[in-house]
């Protein structure tokens, strides 16, 4: 790996499915603070290489690496305690406790304990007002009281984040976050994305281009397990090969 830090580094990172190259030697790098996008057509291996970030897998070849720490060989949850965080395509949440209890949860699981109600009731001012400020950044400040099975979906996607944010990552990934939210749930999830810290890295696998192309610095395509194109928006919007695989000529016709 190389002496510059970089938020994520994966080097020939390659898994197998049977004879299925699902990743096939991925080189990948993401400087701290960017917000990287990672696009492709269904069966791109995207969500396999999140899967290989997120120690959910363990690759067959290649190295990964976060803050210039190796990851390859770890678990999720050491992976967790260098500061990287994700959320599902499956939603995670623990349905019959409240908000506030779910955000709690993930708040104590950032220092190793496991859910316990008794502390939660005898929880300190400081763990209360951690717990109020990240309601208040993901806009479920008045809904704390709530059973989340009573939320609306982009709202538990909303929490979804916010117990992501709960971990306090550094590298934080989010797996189709706008998958199934309506048009206004839409722009509250965008404009949360964007109330992420300069500090923190952002990695997102989104089919929602308009969401893509607002909150990206940076976009890495994804085709048959291998990395075919990356750039600025403005360069992969415009590159014709993308389209072609990806985009398609409807959505270029309806942005030209």
């Amino acid at each position: 790996m190389a002496d510059q830090m970089f938020a994520l580094e994966a080097a020939n990172v390659t898994k197998n499915f049977g004879g299925v190259k699902a990743v096939n030697a991925v080189n990948l790098k993401v400087p701290i603070g960017e917000k990287r996008a990672l696009i492709g057509p269904n069966g791109a291996g995207k969500t396999t290489l999140f899967n290989l970030i997120t120690g959910e897998l363990f690759c067959d070849e290649g190295l990964i690496s976060i803050f210039n720490q190796d990851i390859t060989k770890k678990t999720v949850q050491q992976r967790a305690k260098l500061g990287l965080g994700r959320t599902y395509q499956i939603s995670q949440l623990f349905l019959e406790l409240t908000v506030e209890q779910n955000l709690f949860l993930a708040a104590n699981a950032n220092h190793g304990r496991d859910f316990d109600m008794l502390h939660f009731w005898k929880s300190s001012k400081s763990e209360l007002d951690f717990v109020k400020e990240i309601s208040e950044r993901i806009e479920l400040q008045n809904l704390l009281n709530r059973k989340v099975s009573d939320l609306s979906h982009g709202e538990q996607r909303q929490l979804e984040i916010g117990m992501a944010f709960a971990l306090k990552p550094r590298l934080i990934m989010l797996d189709e976050p706008a998958a199934g939210l309506s048009p206004n749930e839409r722009i509250v999830l965008t404009n949360l994305i964007k109330k992420l810290s300069v500090d923190t890295t952002l990695i997102i696998i989104e089919h929602d281009m308009d969401i893509v192309l607002e909150i990206a610095d940076k976009i890495t395509v994804m085709n048959q397990g291998a990395v075919f194109a990356e750039g600025t928006p403005t360069e992969i919007r415009n590159n014709q090969q993308v389209q072609e695989i990806y985009l398609g000529s409807a959505y270029h016709e309806s942005k030209s």
